[in-house]
C-alpha cells in the first residue's frame, strides 16, 4: 500500500496535499540487516513501510533489547530523536529487505505548517503509536509471559516467522528459555 492510500484511510486529503506529499516523499529499497539509525545519531526521517519489517532496539550491558517492530502499513522512526532532535537512544534496523517511503523531519514540519489536515493526520498516527506503547507497557507490567505471548500471536501472528526468537523474547520482556517453554505449552 502506498503512503497516500494509507493516509487517505485516516482522513480525506486535498489534491494539493497529495502533490506535496509526493514531492517530499522518497521511496527507497533497503536490504535486510541494514542499520537505518544508530544509537547516538539524530533521527531526521520518518519511514513508512511498504514492504518489510523494521525493529527498534536498545543496548543494555551489551545485550540487545527489542523495543518495537514495525511492518507493512506502519511507521517507524526513533520518535524521541525525531521529535526532540536529540541523539537517538535506540538503533533501528531492517529485519527483511524493505521498501520504505522516507519523509524528512523538515519536510514534515513544512507540511504541518502549510496543510492543516497534516496536523490531524500526525495526531492520529501519534495516538495510534501511544496506544500501542501503553498496551505494551501494561502487558509487561501486569501480564504473565504466557499472556504476553498469546497477545502477540493474536495481534501480530506473522511476527513469529519474521523475527528471531531472541528478538521476540526481549520484546516480550522475557528470556529466550521462557519463550521456548511458553511456546511448548501451546
Amino acid at each position: 500500500m502506498s503512503l497516500l492510500s494509507h493516509i487517505s484511510k485516516l482522513i480525506p486529503i486535498s489534491k494539493e496535499l497529495e502533490k506535496e506529499i509526493i514531492s517530499v516523499s522518497k521511496e527507497i529499497s533497503v536490504p535486510k540487516n541494514t542499520i537505518l539509525i544508530k544509537k547516538g545519531e539524530r533521527c531526521r526521517n520518518l519511514f513508512f513501510i511498504k514492504k518489510g519489517l523494521l525493529r527498534g532496539f536498545y543496548y543494555d550491558g551489551g545485550k540487545e533489547i527489542t523495543h518495537w517492530f514495525a511492518k507493512e502499513e506502519e511507521f517507524g522512526t526513533s520518535f524521541y530523536s525525531f521529535i526532540t532532535n536529540e541523539p537517538s537512544p535506540e538503533t533501528i534496523e531492517t529485519l527483511e529487505d524493505c521498501e520504505l517511503i522516507r519523509v524528512a523531519h523538515a519536510d514534515l514540519q513544512n507540511l504541518y505548517s502549510n496543510f492543516k489536515e497534516t496536523e490531524r493526520i500526525g495526531r492520529i498516527i501519534t495516538e495510534t503509536y501511544y496506544i500501542d506503547l501503553e498496551e505494551r507497557f501494561l502487558n509487561i507490567q501486569f501480564k504473565s509471559a504466557k499472556e504476553r505471548y498469546q497477545n502477540l500471536i493474536t495481534k501480530n501472528p506473522s511476527l513469529i516467522q519474521r523475527a528471531s526468537l531472541g528478538q521476540i523474547a526481549t520484546y516480550l520482556g522475557i528470556t529466550q528459555e521462557t519463550l521456548s517453554r511458553v511456546r511448548a505449552e501451546k
